[in-house]
């Protein structure tokens, strides 16, 4: 069963171990049956690819999916990796907001 993620599509966030430790993008996809994300620009990958009539064949570079323990949410004001806790506001509606500095996570 898929745990709640409080990582959304969109959400910048920060590789915090594994080959591309320090690099950081931008979510592309959430995969949360598998608990995995696609990060733009993180764990690259070479693939062959056949050709077809609207692509070209050859050897092309893609990003593989990287699970989610391995990313952490990108602090909007420090711009350092932080923990994502969840906030209400006095009319009711929900927010994430980075524990690092308190700002509320736009998304």
């Amino acid at each position: 069963m898929a745990q709640q993620f409080r990582i959304k599509k969109g959400d910048t966030v920060c590789v915090i171990s594994g080959r591309d430790k320090g690099k950081s993008g931008q979510v592309l996809k959430v995969l949360r049956q598998d608990n995995r994300l696609i990060v733009q620009g993180v764990n690259l990958v070479k693939r062959h690819q056949r050709q077809t009539v609207g692509q070209e064949g050859g050897i092309i570079q893609k990003e593989a999916t990287i699970h989610i323990s391995n990313v952490a949410h990108v602090d909007p004001k420090s711009k350092k990796p932080t923990r994502v806790g969840i906030k209400f506001l006095k009319d009711g509606q929900k927010v994430r907001v980075a524990k690092r500095s308190g700002e509320t996570i736009e998304g």
